[in-house]
C-alpha cells in the first residue's frame, strides 16, 4: 500500500519528521548561541580547532555542531575546513541590529527547556510548567534571578524591535501628548514612539528589575529629555492621568482574574478621555494551517507551558475589558503580522 501524498508531493512522514524532531534544531541555534559562535566568526572564518579553544570545547563534538549549523543554513562548511558566518546567523551576533542572540538564549534555555517539558502536565491540570518545576511564576523566578532576568528583559526588547517600526508606521500615535507604556522594560517601544512623533512625552512603567536599563536606552535614543522612568507593580497601580496606556505583551502572560486586575488599574488611572491600547497576538476564532495561526497557537502553548497566560480571541478580550469596565472601540491588525491592536476606552 502506498503512502498517499498531498497536493504538494509532501507525505505524512515528511511533514511530520520536522515537527517531531523540531526540538534539535532548537537546541543547536541555543547551544551556538550560548557559546558566542557567531560573534567569534563575525569578521574571519575559523576551524572548529580554533574556534574550540575559544569557547573551551573539544574540537571534534564542536566541529559536529558546526556542521549541523551549516545544515540549517546559519554558518558555511568550506572548502579549507574553515567555518564562516551565513547571513541568517548573523542574528545570533551580540552587536548587530535586530539581533535574536538573547531570545535563543532565553527559549533555549535550562527554565524554558524544563517548563515546556511539563506541557502534559500544564494540559492536564492548567498549572504552568515553570510553577510546576520551580514552586513559583515566572516573574517571581526573574526577580530572584537577575542574570536570566537581564536576558529575558533584553530578548523581550529584541522581539519588541522586530515589531516596532511596523507599530510606529501603522498606528497613529500622534493623537496622544502623554503616553506611559505599561511593563515597558528597556523602554525600546517607548524610544521609538517619541522619536516618531516630537511633539510627545512619555513614561516607561516597569519593576524596577524591569526598567534597571531604561535611562541609559532611552538616553542613548535621544529621547530621555521627554521621558521619565517610573517603578511600580501595576497590580497595585498605574501612573495617572495619561493620555495613552500601552500595555504590549503584558494581558497574554496572565490569568483571567490577574488580567482583569491589571485593566481595572489602568481604568482607575485614565481621564475621561484616555485610551488604553492593548499590543497582542490575537487568537482567530477557528484556527488553520497559516504561518500566522501557527505563530499564534505556538505562542498560546508557549502561555501555557511558562508564564500561565494566554493568547485570546478579539471577543475574549472585549470580555476582559468590559469586566474592566472598559469598552474595546476597535482592533487594528498590523500588515502582515499576527500583533493586531486593541484600543479600548472607559465604559
Amino acid at each position: 500500500m502506498s503512502v498517499p501524498e498531498s497536493s504538494s508531493g509532501a507525505t505524512p512522514s515528511t511533514t511530520l519528521w520536522p515537527l517531531i524532531t523540531g526540538y534539535m534544531p532548537a537546541r543547536v541555534v541555543h547551544v551556538a548561541a550560548e557559546l558566542g559562535i557567531a560573534d567569534l566568526i563575525a569578521t574571519e572564518a575559523k576551524t572548529a580547532d580554533a574556534l574550540a579553544r575559544e569557547t573551551n570545547t573539544a574540537p571534534a563534538p564542536l566541529r559536529r555542531l558546526l556542521r549541523a549549523l551549516a545544515s540549517i543554513g546559519l554558518v558555511e562548511e568550506l572548502e579549507s575546513g574553515h567555518f564562516a558566518l551565513a547571513a541568517a546567523g548573523s542574528q545570533l551576533r551580540s552587536d548587530v541590529p535586530g539581533s535574536m542572540r538573547n531570545v535563543a538564549l532565553m527559549f533555549g534555555g535550562e527554565r524554558a527547556w524544563k517548563s515546556w517539558g511539563e506541557l502534559l502536565h500544564s494540559v492536564r491540570t492548567g498549572e504552568s510548567g515553570t510553577r510546576r518545576v520551580y514552586g513559583v511564576g515566572t516573574f517571581e523566578y526573574l526577580a530572584a534571578n537577575p542574570d536570566e532576568a537581564v536576558i529575558f528583559n533584553t530578548a523581550m526588547a529584541e522581539n519588541t524591535r522586530r515589531v516596532t517600526e511596523l507599530l510606529v508606521s501603522t498606528y497613529d500615535f500622534s493623537q496622544f501628548q502623554n503616553i506611559v507604556d505599561i511593563g515597558g522594560g528597556n523602554g525600546t517601544l517607548m524610544a521609538a514612539i517619541l522619536a516618531a512623533n516630537p511633539a510627545a512625552r512619555g513614561a516607561v512603567f516597569d519593576l524596577p528589575s524591569g526598567i534597571a536599563q531604561a535611562p541609559q536606552y532611552l538616553a542613548d535614543a535621544g529621547v530621555a529629555a521627554r521621558c521619565e522612568t517610573i517603578a511600580g507593580d501595576f497590580f497595585r497601580s498605574v501612573p495617572e492621568a495619561s493620555d495613552a496606556y500601552i500595555l504590549k505583551y503584558v494581558v497574554h502572560d496572565w490569568d483571567d482574574a490577574q488580567s482583569v486586575a491589571i485593566l481595572s488599574n489602568c481604568r482607575k488611572a485614565m481621564h475621561q478621555t484616555s485610551k488604553v491600547l492593548l499590543i497582542e497576538r490575537v487568537m482567530p476564532e477557528r484556527v488553520v494551517a497559516t504561518p500566522i495561526h501557527q505563530r499564534i497557537a505556538m505562542a498560546d502553548m508557549n502561555m501555557l507551558a511558562m508564564p500561565g497566560g494566554q493568547e485570546r480571541t478579539e471577543q475574549e478580550y472585549r470580555t476582559l475589558l468590559e469586566t474592566a469596565g472598559l469598552s474595546l472601540e476597535r482592533t487594528t491588525p498590523m500588515p502582515g503580522s499576527e500583533i493586531c491592536v486593541i484600543e479600548a476606552k472607559r465604559g
